[in-house]
């Protein structure tokens, strides 16, 4: 195995990760990310906070950060780059994903089509 991340998180999604854990109370362990079916394009993003880690949830630990990725999204986010955005109208994390094979116009959702799973052996668990 290269050792290679699954997934990557840029600085400031990192730093906002590890201050939403924080302010948990203790109550979390780090962020849940996955995909679900809905919106124009077919799928969106979920991120929710974690209290526990769920049989077959794979973590990623990034710059002090941790995210669950829950089993059905793994093969969708592969490769992907999570940021945290801030606009003068909305604050939220974003995805730079190499398995977006399309996306809305309003930017909620997306096609996603999910890497071999012999892509997974190329990466560490």
């Amino acid at each position: 195995m290269s050792g290679r991340a699954i997934m990557e998180l840029t600085d400031a999604a990192a730093e906002r990760v590890r201050k939403l854990v924080e302010n948990a109370d203790g109550k979390a362990v780090g962020l849940r990310i996955g995909v679900k079916n809905g919106g124009c394009a077919g799928m969106s993003y979920t991120v929710e906070m974690a209290e526990d880690v769920r049989p077959g949830e794979t973590l990623v630990e990034d710059k002090g950060a941790k995210v669950l990725i829950d089993p059905k999204a793994l093969l969708f986010l592969i490769g992907a780059r999570m940021d945290f955005a801030v606009t003068k109208l909305s604050a939220t994390f974003t995805f730079d994903n190499p398995n977006e094979t399309a996306s809305c116009g309003c930017g909620e959702s997306v096609s996603l089509t999910p890497v071999d799973e012999s892509v997974l052996k190329a990466f560490a668990n």
